[in-house]
């Protein structure tokens, strides 16, 4: 099983979620409103009069052979979208009871 956790600009998580129904992943915990910057590059997401954007972000608990497919359909959102910001990052996690 994989933990993956996914940041990205508002504007881009119901794209994110409609890919996720099509691969069958379906349990998730979501933040509507996150703050971030990106390490290199693209503007703050702050939520303020400067930086007015803001981030969503979610964690779910994937099988492993979901794990590529869904990366492989982020990293085509994030490429098509560049100036948006999305992030996912995954690890290794026990069962659940």
């Amino acid at each position: 099983m994989k933990a993956i956790f996914l940041s990205c600009n508002q504007a881009l998580l119901d794209e994110v979620f409609v890919e996720m129904k099509k691969l069958g992943i379906r349990g998730y915990t979501s933040w509507e409103e996150v703050q971030g910057c990106g390490t290199a590059t693209g503007e703050p997401h702050l939520g303020d009069y400067v930086w007015p954007t803001l981030n969503s972000a979610f964690i779910s608990i994937i099988e492993d052979e979901k794990l590529q497919p869904f990366m492989t359909v982020v990293k085509a959102l994030d490429e098509a979208n560049p100036q948006l910001g999305l992030r996912l990052f995954w690890w290794e996690v026990g069962g659940t009871f």
